[in-house]
């Protein structure tokens, strides 16, 4: 991996901790010489998390759509602020810059963001690595929805497999190096004889 897209909130949160947890990764990126590509805010996780990867001389490449570019106070000071013009083309950009993808405590754009990266490497159309960093169990009832989806038949045990969950951001990053993604041949239905 050369550059890792993170999905997080672009506000704090109700505990510190979700702001901690962006600094500490922006601050490890940078330090295992891993690019960031982030919504391109200066708020909340997100800018928490970016300001610390350029603190520790990183490569910052923020992603923002015009719409947002006032709400989210798009960041100043990164290596590279590309506007975009609507989320779609956000997606696609942060997608196509990124080398594997991380998801931090955020709301339904977070959440939106993970879950069509993740549906991209079901369907095939990319094979990178995906990850949780499950800061004080923020991930906890989501990935408990989706190894339900699993056990109801709705996820495929080999899609489940395609994200990483961990409470520790360097282990995290250990696992989705090491990872080695092979594109499904089919996402949905019984086998076939």
């Amino acid at each position: 991996m050369r550059r890792v897209c993170v999905f997080c909130g672009s506000s704090d949160g109700a505990d510190p901790a979700y702001r901690e947890a962006g600094r500490q990764l922006g601050k490890l990126l940078a330090e295992e010489g891993l690019g960031l590509v982030y919504g391109g805010g200066s708020i909340g996780v997100m800018g928490a998390m970016a300001d610390a990867a350029l603190v520790g001389k990183g490569e910052v490449i923020g992603v923002i759509p015009e719409v947002l570019q006032i709400k989210e106070r798009g960041h100043k000071g990164l290596t590279d602020l590309r506007v975009v013009g609507s989320m779609h083309e956000r997606k696609a950009l942060m997608a196509e810059l990124a080398d594997g993808f991380v998801a931090l405590p955020g709301g339904m754009g977070t959440l939106d963001e993970f879950c069509e990266i993740v549906t991209w490497a079901q369907l095939g159309l990319h094979a990178k690595p995906c990850g949780l960093l499950d800061v004080k169990g923020y991930f906890g009832p989501f990935v408990d929805f989706i190894d339900r989806a699993v056990a109801q038949g709705f996820v495929r045990v080999e899609h489940r497999a395609l994200i990483h969950v961990d409470s520790d951001a360097q282990r995290l990053l250990d696992r989705m190096r090491r990872q080695q993604v092979q594109p499904s041949q089919r996402w949905i239905g019984k086998e076939q004889t």
